[in-house]
């Protein structure tokens, strides 16, 4: 409760503006392909290739929705993708075709897409000082909105599809009410105010070689650790497709497995005072926490491909889960170090789309292996993936180190 105060009043309400976002969102996310194949008479495989266009969509759209924020600011980003997402889903409620809903689920796949990294790229603008804990927040709230959303869809999806998409997009206004009400202008527009000061020398708008040598420096630790990401969510989303059908096998019912999902939200929201002390005094660096984070990942998924009984899922989630504690709010809080002022928007939209990009690759991947081989192959196949996610957490920072060593031998040999 200490630490309440200190948060800044914007990032409180790019919190709460995340919240009714991820609750108007979850309202449809966990209905998809139910409504696909239950409503609209499609296969699942259908389902799943409609969902990867959605994700695909994604990518994209976080790509150019940091490139917006740059040029433009976040709050004209967001206000045009909430546009875009709100006529998309009522656009649902209205008409119950399939290629319809094809296109409207790549709109709002794409829309979705544009807002996610001027909503980081903000958060970390308004209060730069607060490093971990401004994404933590964003975070929490984020997996609050999930599990709210995700519980009163199911309700409300017995009595009606077409309630559901209604639903979807009151949230949707009432999200664009307070990005619109509650977002000063100045904040949006600050990295596109402050670009125009950088690299001028002498009234000359150039960024020298240095500042170059450095953003090139920034951008392979960027990829580096957006591929690290990108892993970490290719196992992450098995939870999701796998390792549901894995527990049906099994004998267990499908309540025992949303049961996990349960436990995931409320440890998430239970165990941040632990996290936090263990951020701050143990491990204060980025790199530190995305290592003990993808340790977890390695542990948990070991034990999914051993155990054949609840109890050992219920300790592969919660270790999991920690570990998602860590690296979820880590990458983007790099992003934000890495970026040079006027490329922050790009920088989360990069990390974005490699998080999307990774819920898009996840259920292929683990699908194929799963039925072309077996579940613990599929496991083991998951863990060689978070190996190669913990080699770019390893190295994401040896380019910046590299520079930093050199430039010391530098000031040392100099009379």
């Amino acid at each position: 409760m200490k630490l309440i105060p200190e948060y800044p009043k914007a990032l409180w309400i790019l919190a709460l503006g995340m919240l009714i976002n991820i609750t108007g969102a979850s309202f449809l996310w966990p209905l998809n392909s139910i409504y696909m194949t239950q409503e609209l008479s499609q296969t699942m495989s259908t389902a799943g290739f409609v969902l990867m266009l959605h994700a695909g969509a994604g990518v994209i759209g976080n790509l150019l929705g940091g490139f917006l924020y740059d040029r433009y600011g976040g709050k004209k980003t967001i206000l045009y993708g909430i546009i875009l997402a709100t006529g998309s889903v009522f656009c649902l409620a209205l008409f119950h075709h399939f290629l319809v809903y094809v296109g409207i689920m790549i709109l709002l796949g794409f829309s979705n897409g544009l807002v996610f990294p001027s909503m980081y790229a903000m958060a970390g603008g308004v209060w730069p000082e607060g490093g971990r804990k401004t994404f933590n927040v964003i975070y929490v709230f984020q997996n609050v909105g999930v599990a709210i959303g995700s519980a009163i869809g199911g309700l409300v999806a017995q009595f009606s599809f077409t309630i559901v998409f209604f639903v979807n997009g009151l949230f949707y206004l009432l999200f664009l009410a307070i990005i619109w009400f509650g977002i000063n202008e100045r904040i949006a527009v600050q990295p596109r105010a402050e670009m125009k000061g950088i690299g001028q020398d002498n009234g000359e708008n150039a960024i020298d070689q240095t500042q170059r040598i450095l953003q090139r420096r920034g951008l392979i630790s960027l990829g580096i650790i957006s591929f690290g990401f990108l892993a970490c969510w290719i196992t992450y989303v098995q939870w999701q497709t796998s390792v549901s059908v894995h527990m049906q096998g099994l004998g267990m019912s499908l309540s025992s497995y949303s049961l996990l999902w349960t436990i995931n939200g409320g440890l998430i929201l239970l165990a941040q005072p632990f996290t936090s002390f263990l951020t701050e005094k143990v491990l204060p660096t980025v790199k530190s926490q995305l290592l003990t984070g993808i340790v977890l990942f390695f542990i948990s998924l070991y034990i999914l491909s051993q155990t054949e009984i609840y109890s050992g899922f219920l300790m592969a989630m919660i270790i999991m889960t920690i570990g998602e504690i860590f690296i979820w709010p880590a990458v983007p809080t790099a992003a934000q170090e890495l970026a040079p002022k006027h490329k922050v928007g790009f920088y989360q939209g990069v990390v974005g789309s490699a998080a999307t990009g990774g819920r898009m690759l996840g259920p292929l991947i683990g699908g194929f292996l799963f039925e072309a081989y077996n579940v613990q192959i599929m496991f083991y196949s998951m863990i060689l993936i978070c190996g190669i996610g913990l080699i770019c957490f390893i190295t994401f920072d040896w380019v910046k180190r590299e520079k930093k060593d050199k430039d010391t031998s530098q000031a040392h040999s100099l009379p």
